[in-house]
């Protein structure tokens, strides 16, 4: 049976292998947070998209 150790009384090593045992994955989800884009705001992706819908419609 191991002695029990104050982890602040740890060495950093042993700490790091503590650390990383207790950390767990995300299971493929990523942990960024999301929010909606709002319409409002200008993009510049979207601009291209739009401008390239309608060169389209020139030709006729």
């Amino acid at each position: 049976m191991e002695k029990f150790i104050p982890y602040e009384k740890l060495s950093k090593k042993e700490r790091r292998r503590q650390d990383s045992l207790r950390r767990g994955t995300w299971g493929g989800m990523s942990p960024v947070t999301r929010k909606a884009e709002s319409k409002k705001v200008y993009n510049r992706k979207r601009a291209q998209y739009r401008k390239e819908d309608f060169s389209g419609l020139r030709s006729f």
